[in-house]
């Protein structure tokens, strides 16, 4: 036979030669092939990842994740998982997967310095973050992200930061100004705000958002709602933990993806607008002060620049998203130290006589080197209250990770650094590493701004944490966040302009139990209280 003239079937006649049980034998060969791909990537992870002790899983579909989901205080969780089993273990995690935690401050370090390479964003994170904020510098990676730090990189500058100091005094005084005429209206000499509804933390755009006259802005009743439903965010969060195996459930109609679609449509209306409107001011008051105090501005400048760090329109509002995100999140902050100043009465007294004694408004640079109890306030309320518990990414490459310290495995040696095979989970839980015992001493939970002011306030453990000031809040490496100094100069000016001008407490005392509210990003709320509320009883300072 000539091998050359074989008949070569049709796909109709082959289909209609193994349809229908054809059909099924295909279906099953292509899941026995899928599933034959599975357990290679184990076989392969499990010999090049060193398998670590920890925590049995306590839910056959969950591992340990839920139990992390649902818990007021994740953070204690690991500490204690630390204790237990070294300063790196596994946790299961869902449908079967393993994830490994960093609690070790040079394999954090590490970790940190590999961001965007070695280790990048799961698809999970990846798609959440381009369905509500899009290709913003905190979902780029590689080259992309560079671009996108170096052109940014100007808005954040000491010199842009500096101008941007008279904004958030504008911003703070017009809040005052507003409390002081709702005591004024009140029966008594004090009154009780619900200080979460003043948006200091969005005002750096120099945009009224309504937000400081007491009025939710549009933006943040979105940001809100995740979180203001329990058995919503119960459900969300059951959602979120099977997304994280099988992303393609984001797709799924449901009330969550409507909340994202509607968070992605107002931060993207928001955004066109302060573009056109900053866009317009660039043209017809070049320099008039308000263009260039704007964050906008100094964006909208950046993208004029005819370099290889230009960024395209739909780049920066893309980044305007991300900013809009920011601010929101150094609200939360804000509020954490309100809460923490008004459950410390003697805190609070003191950090008014330091500024009162200072005098007039400090300046920018006087606000970074001048007011020593300030400043320790507030890396107190950021070392506490971390805007972000926790990361996790997925390890692009093998690696290996160095540690501190040995640590025993699951085969019962003891090792100095642990092989990581590409697949691979990390998260490392910024909460934990800020209040760790081991690391910050046996005060670590307590709000102690004096750990600031002195030579050995911290621990030498500590010094071994790199980031901002021994940190892990605003995270380190190539991802370290860029508007860093943006937020602890709005969060000092704003606390200096209230903490001169009004006395604050806890509505029901001290001892008012504060929990924390999920949704996009965690905040403080009244336990007892729907949404995040935070009503604080504030009286003027005479």
């Amino acid at each position: 036979m000539n091998i050359f003239t074989i008949p070569v079937p049709s796909p109709s006649s082959l289909w209609t030669t193994i349809h229908p049980g054809g059909a099924f034998n295909v279906a099953c060969s292509f899941a026995a092939l899928w599933a034959l791909v599975k357990v290679l990537r184990m076989l392969r992870w499990r010999m090049k990842t060193t398998q670590l002790l920890g925590p049995p899983r306590t839910s056959l579909i969950y591992g340990v994740s839920r139990d992390l989901a649902i818990s007021q205080d994740s953070a204690a969780i690991y500490e204690r998982w630390t204790t237990e089993y070294g300063v790196v273990y596994m946790i299961p995690s869902v449908l079967g997967q393993t994830t490994v935690v960093l609690c070790d401050p040079r394999a954090i370090a590490h970790f940190y310095a590999g961001e965007t390479r070695t280790y990048v964003h799961t698809p999970l994170s990846l798609a959440l973050l381009e369905s509500s904020i899009g290709k913003a510098l905190i979902w780029s990676h590689g080259e992309t992200h560079r671009r996108q730090w170096k052109a940014l990189t100007p808005a954040f500058s000491n010199a842009a930061i500096r101008k941007l100091t008279s904004v958030f005094y504008d911003s703070a005084y017009k809040a005052k100004g507003q409390w002081d005429n709702v005591i004024e209206s009140s029966k008594d000499d004090d009154a009780v705000i619900e200080v979460q509804d003043w948006c200091f933390g969005i005002a750096g755009f120099s945009h009224d958002f309504g937000s400081l006259d007491g009025k939710p802005a549009s933006v943040t009743e979105v940001f809100d709602t995740f979180g203001s439903n329990e058995k919503a965010s119960a459900v969300n969060e059951v959602f979120i933990l099977l997304a994280s195996v099988f992303p393609i459930i984001l797709k799924i109609p449901s009330k969550r993806q409507n909340l994202f679609k509607k968070l992605s449509l107002t931060m993207g209306q928001i955004s066109n607008e302060l573009l056109i409107r900053s866009c317009r001011e660039k043209d017809v008051r070049i320099g008039e002060r308000g263009q260039e105090n704007s964050i906008i501005g100094l964006l909208i400048k950046s993208e004029g620049q005819d370099t290889e760090f230009h960024m395209s329109e739909e780049e920066v509002i893309a980044q305007m998203r991300l900013l809009l995100l920011a601010g929101y999140e150094t609200t939360s902050s804000e509020s954490w130290a309100l809460i923490e100043l008004s459950r410390h009465a003697d805190v609070q007294t003191r950090l008014r006589e330091e500024l009162l004694a200072f005098g007039p408004d400090p300046t920018y640079d006087q606000l970074k080197a001048n007011l020593p109890y300030l400043d320790a306030i507030v890396h107190e309320i950021l070392r506490l209250h971390p805007s972000v518990p926790e990361i996790s990414r997925l390890a692009a490459a093998d690696d290996v990770i160095p540690l501190s310290e040995p640590v025993r495995t699951a085969s019962g040696n003891m090792t100095d650094s642990i092989s990581i095979a590409k697949g691979t989970l990390i998260t490392v839980s910024m909460e934990t590493i800020n209040r760790s015992s081991a690391i910050w001493g046996p005060h670590a939970k307590e709000f102690k701004p004096d750990r600031w002011l002195t030579e050995d306030g911290i621990s030498g453990k500590a010094k071994e944490v790199q980031g901002h000031r021994h940190l892990l809040t605003f995270v380190d490496g190539p991802r370290t966040c860029l508007g860093k100094d943006f937020a602890i100069m709005e969060l000092k000016t704003v606390l200096s302009v209230l903490v001169k001008n009004f006395v604050f407490e806890m509505q029901d005392g001290p001892d008012t139990p504060i929990e924390v509210a999920r949704g996009v990003l965690p905040r403080p709320r009244v336990v007892g209280e729907d949404g995040t509320g935070v009503p604080l009883r504030i009286r003027r300072y005479e």
